[in-house]
């Protein structure tokens, strides 16, 4: 069964580089996101995880955690940062889990149920492991996206998104496209007019359902 949006994340024990942890007592009360990838010591994974060192004040300004994902061992795991600080010019400080099992993968549907790996394993034997998932402080999902090998994601559009998610959540609001912090947000339809001026002050109505304001200071 797949995880969906506002599901409650597995309560899985993982082995990391940093020792072993509980995903639900990691988290705490803070926001969290999952990053996964193929197989260590491969160039796009490389240059994203030496993004997401790089973005290490920026995730704690959001009291928010990181942890990579990688069928690898912790071991390799270790070896691999060196490569990634050297490439990325940042010393990655966040927890890679070690999922040789595969554990972490199918529970996240990351892979088919029946999907293993050979002793003589490729990028390509788990070339779906390969997502972000941005988990709330109830250890509840609110956004999953999927990239291919061959695509490096975009760290900024992730922090983006991990505004807009906090924004929405602490302001009960929604955001339009291309939203970033200051911009306008856009008022539920369940708040009436009179209500949305109370609360916001002037706003407009670009359509009847559609109504932009300033988010009061």
């Amino acid at each position: 069964m797949s995880l969906r949006i506002n599901d409650t994340i597995p309560d899985l024990t993982v082995e990391t580089d940093q020792g072993s942890v509980s995903l639900h007592k990691w988290i705490g009360g803070d926001w969290a996101i999952l990053f996964s990838h193929p197989k260590d010591f491969t160039p796009v994974c490389t240059t994203e995880f030496g993004a997401v060192a790089k973005l290490s004040a920026e995730w704690k300004k959001r009291g928010t955690k990181v942890m990579g994902i990688s069928v690898d061992s912790a071991e390799d795991h270790k070896r691999w940062k060196k490569d990634i600080e050297a490439a990325g010019g940042a010393k990655p400080d966040f927890p890679i889990i070690a999922d040789e099992d595969l554990t972490v993968a199918k529970a996240f549907d990351m892979l088919p149920a029946e999907a293993y790996l050979s002793d003589g394993r490729t990028p390509a034997d788990s070339a779906t492991v390969r997502a972000v998932f941005i988990v709330g402080p109830d250890k509840k999902l609110k956004l999953s996206m999927t990239y291919p090998m061959t695509v490096g994601r975009n760290f900024a559009e992730v922090l983006r998104a991990l505004d807009a998610l906090q924004t929405s959540a602490k302001n009960a609001v929604a955001t339009p496209a291309d939203w970033k912090p200051g911009d306008d947000i856009i008022i539920p339809t369940s708040v009436s007019d009179a209500d949305a001026k109370a609360k916001y002050g002037d706003f407009k109505t670009v359509l009847p359902y559609l109504r932009k304001a300033k988010l009061p200071n």
